[in-house]
């Protein structure tokens, strides 16, 4: 994949020199990677899923998911025609987790997992 000097993945990142933990922290600075990566922790999808269900275009979709696979955050498993993308790591999760945690004891409570989506308020 030819790297995107204006949405780099973490892949790049690292080959240009960036520390991995600074590339995959900016990875998943992207509002829209952020929403997918939530989305996929409630289970695998499509790129359509995504589409209607992020209300976002297919072409955006595919982008970013072809970032955070190239990042190592996402897999894709084929079945026919069809890519279901879903979650790497699970570690991503816990990181995720203690963001919420972070954010909350910085009077900036959000839900970024779905398992304590309604427990931030």
């Amino acid at each position: 994949m030819a790297i995107n000097h204006d949405d780099p993945c973490m892949a790049a990142q690292i080959e240009t020199g960036l520390p991995p933990a600074v590339a995959l922290f900016h990875s998943l600075s992207d509002a829209t990677r952020l929403r997918i990566v939530q989305r996929l922790a409630d289970g695998e999808a499509r790129v359509v899923d995504l589409t209607g269900e992020l209300r976002l275009a297919q072409s955006t979709v595919s982008k970013h998911l072809a970032c955070l696979r190239d990042c190592g955050l996402v897999e894709a498993r084929a079945e026919g025609r069809q890519s279901f993308y879903s979650l790497s790591h699970p570690e991503l999760m816990d990181l995720l987790a203690s963001a919420e945690s972070l954010l909350a004891a910085t009077g900036h409570a959000v839900a970024l997992c779905p398992a304590t989506a309604g427990e931030a308020a």
